[in-house]
């Protein structure tokens, strides 16, 4: 199809893979259409043979082609393309020796005819001298290249088919030949061999073929003007002797063979042909030559910029950096490397076009190709180091990431068990360290059986530290295996294997320590209890017998056995027997002393504390010269009041009735049930005065003392409404009056608001705003006046 479209100049449709042989036959039909168009004739050819592959066909197809359009159009004294072709090559290749170009086939083999044809047209591209005829394939390579390099005819023929072959393929011959016809037939037309204007001799700069142009200038504008005054001369004189002859009757004057005037015109025709082909050919040249010196410029200037740009690189590339790099640094490096290469592949093209301006230059035959030929291949060869060099340098990068993931990894892993563990050693060490304070036997031996169990477990943890130290080995193995310079340390832990070593010895030397202090809290433990016992059991007599006493004080408080004096005197009695009980508390304390030296702070076999028990001991006392004091003051009460025993007996007999809890006091609202029995019928007012009366202290409760006093004031006191009158006076501040805020100051709030409620505004000449009358309402509370 390629070969199709190359003939046709049309571009055919390609069918796409999969479509019908029928569009593959119709693009060929399109072609074989074109071909035959231009008088080709194709006998027996058919799109279905090429399409199908047929090979013969093909070939034969080819044949036709480049007969029609390489050699038909050849020609040399009207002989026909083949025969002319092979006459131009007999002629071309005379004078050479050994040469004798018979035919299309056995004259070629042995390399000397193409290298004849090459050097009479170019003799500056071959050294025939120097070829040899036993040497063949020698000779046929070196014409095949010479041609294909300086005259742009491919190579199309191998030379050691040629050589191994009996009779070479005649038409491969024919045309292969017919591109040298076509190469060197042109600049034969215009170029005579015996004419001074076509020495085209080459030079190497512009300004030398300039030089070349101005002496052609010279040459038409100073030497071949009075030349063609000489040849017009000379027809001129021509002329006139031909007409001075024919009027003398004389025979016409015959010049000799080339000097007829003809002879003349056609060599200056030939010499004008000359001279437009040599200026032709000096303008081309100058075109060809400033097209190499812009070549040579472009390729210094390209050359230049990729040297500025390389310069450097190969140094970057070599250095090690990596070796001393964090992983994170090595990715660094190698994203940069991965730019670099992205940058190297960009000037892939650069190099590429240097190569290919230094090629056009050699196949332009400029000057100083080797130079150029020099510095592209410098550049070429410093292009393949620059590439094994990144190849070399990414693959180094690429193998140190992987090993620094591998550190770390192990880093992250050491790091991870290196903490818990280090934590543990830390713990261990504050433990080992506490300064433990205990208070019993269970205790100590709590912390025994700790620390037992603690050393049980060091085994496994000496073996998790020989993990961990394990785990630091293996990262300097693989940083030593690989020449990796390890820089700085963990970066996920500041703890060291020096300091896990540390603490893990300091914390055994600490055990056997420990082991000492316990045993020696143990020891001490045991004494403690021994002090515990002994305080135990003096502690629970002395508590026994402080709560029977205080049993029997309340009994005989409650109790109305004889008279006040005779209560009086049993009590005092008492009082003596339990002042002779302490010794016993004396003991005691010293017990207690032995304890508090010891720092004891509990005890398990008594409930019993030393405070409790001197709590106890002085409420004891206190009790009893209390009670003492009781009888005392009834007594006084009884002699003050003039109230008979009968009463008093009958006083007790109340109270203990209504004194539910026995406690030798009543509450408030036992205290309001006896009030009633007695037959008062109390409002809340009335009662609360009571209450201030005879429990000034707001305790709650009333005292059988407390009790005997209102009995004997309620029942003797005749001038109680003056008496509260005087109470209030004195709450009012002397005040014939008194305010609402200073009865809720002064009374509790029920009291208060009871008397506020009730007491009928002031009217005086000294009243004040708000002012209440407490005198009347006092005189109306005791039946005086009506409220």
């Amino acid at each position: 199809m390629l070969l199709l479209e190359v003939i046709s100049g049309e571009r055919l449709p390609k069918p796409e893979r999969g479509k019908m042989r029928v569009h593959k036959i119709n693009n060929v039909n399109k072609a074989l259409d074109f071909i035959a168009s231009k008088g080709v004739k194709l006998v027996s050819i058919g799109a279905e043979e090429i399409v199908d592959g047929n090979a013969k066909m093909t070939l034969g197809m080819i044949w036709t082609i480049i007969l029609r359009f390489a050699i038909q159009d050849i020609s040399v004294e009207e002989t026909s393309a083949k025969e002319g072709l092979l006459l131009w090559c007999q002629r071309k290749t005379a004078p050479y020796k050994n040469v004798n170009v018979q035919n299309f086939h056995i004259s070629w083999k042995d390399g000397l005819a193409f290298n004849a044809l090459i050097h009479r047209h170019r003799p500056d591209l071959i050294d025939y001298d120097s070829l040899r005829k036993d040497d063949p394939v020698t000779n046929l390579n070196n014409a095949f290249e010479v041609a294909e390099k300086h005259l742009d005819i491919p190579k199309m023929l191998d030379a050691e088919d040629i050589v191994n072959t009996a009779r070479p393929d005649e038409k491969a011959i024919m045309t292969y030949v017919s591109s040298f016809y076509h190469a060197f037939s042109g600049a034969q037309k215009v170029s005579p061999s015996d004419s001074d204007v076509s020495t085209k001799t080459q030079e190497k700069t512009v300004n030398d073929m300039q030089a070349k142009q101005e002496d052609f200038r010279d040459y038409r504008t100073v030497h071949k003007p009075p030349k063609v005054q000489e040849k017009c001369q000379l027809e001129i004189s021509f002329n006139t002797l031909q007409t001075k002859l024919r009027l003398s009757n004389r025979p016409a004057f015959m010049p000799s063979e080339g000097r007829m005037v003809s002879d003349i015109n056609s060599a200056w025709h030939t010499l004008e042909g000359a001279e437009k082909g040599y200026e032709e050919w000096i303008l081309s040249e100058i075109r060809r030559l400033e097209r190499l010196e812009h070549l040579a410029e472009k390729f210094h200037q390209k050359a230049a910029i990729h040297e500025s740009w390389t310069d450097g690189k190969e140094a970057m590339l070599t250095q090690k950096d990596y070796e001393t790099s964090t992983l994170s640094e090595v990715k660094a490096l190698l994203r940069k490397h991965e730019a670099f290469e992205s940058d190297l592949a960009a000037h892939q093209d650069r190099v590429e076009q240097i190569a290919a301006i230094a090629q056009e230059l050699n196949e332009l035959d400029y000057y100083d190709a080797a130079s150029v030929n020099a510095r592209c291949q410098k550049i070429c060869d410093q292009w393949d180091t620059l590439g094994t060099l990144t190849h070399n340098r990414k693959d180094s990068l690429e193998r140190t990431e992987k090993q620094l993931e591998s550190i770390d990894e192990l880093y992250l892993e050491y790091a991870k068990r290196a903490a818990p563990f280090n934590n543990w050693m830390e713990g261990a060490m504050e433990d080992l360290q506490d300064m433990f304070i205990v208070h019993n036997i269970d205790e100590i031996q709590g912390l025994i059986t700790a620390h037992e169990q603690f050393k049980a477990t060091l085994p496994e943890a000496n073996k998790e530290r020989e993990a961990i130290q394990s785990i630091q080995a293996e990262v300097q193995k693989i940083a030593q295996s690989n020449g990796i310079k390890l820089s700085g340390a963990n970066p996920y832990t500041t703890i060291t294997p020096e300091s896990i070593d540390n603490k893990w010895e300091k914390a055994m030397a600490m055990v056997p320590q420990r082991d000492k202090a316990l045993q020696g809290e143990l020891n001490k433990q045991n004494s403690n209890d021994t002090l515990r016992a002994t305080f135990a059991t003096q502690a629970n007599a002395v508590g026994a017998y402080i709560q029977a006493k205080m049993e029997e004080i309340g009994r005989i408080s409650i109790e109305m056995n004889g008279t006040l004096e005779d209560q009086l005197t049993h009590l005092k009695e008492y009082q003596q027997t339990i002042m002779s009980y302490m010794p016993e508390i004396n003991k005691l304390e010293g017990h207690h002393q032995h304890i508090q030296e010891a720092l004891i702070f509990d005890n398990q076999y008594t409930s019993y504390t030393m405070e409790h028990l001197r709590v106890g001991w002085e409420q004891l006392l206190t009790t009893i010269a209390r009670t003492i004091n009781e009888v005392e003051n009834q007594i006084l009460t009884r002699d003050a009041k003039g109230i008979s025993q009968e009463q008093l007996y009958e006083y007790r007999a109340s109270f203990n009735h209504f004194d539910k809890k026995r406690s030798g006091q009543m509450v408030s609202d036992d205290f309001r049930a006896l009030l009633i029995s007695t037959g008062n019928n109390l409002g809340d007012g009335e009662f609360n005065r009571i209450m201030g009366i005879v429990d000034p202290n707001g305790t709650g409760s009333v005292t059988f003392q407390a009790f005997i006093d209102f009995m004997s004031t309620e029942t003797t006191d005749t001038d109680s409404a003056d008496q509260v009158i005087a109470s209030f006076k004195i709450l009012a501040g002397d005040k014939n009056f008194i305010t609402a805020e200073e009865l809720r100051r002064e009374l509790p709030p029920d009291q208060a608001e009871y008397c506020i409620a009730r007491m009928a505004p002031y009217t005086g000449p000294d009243a004040a705003p708000g002012a209440l009358d407490y005198m009347s309402f006092s005189t109306a509370l005791y039946g005086e006046s009506d409220l």
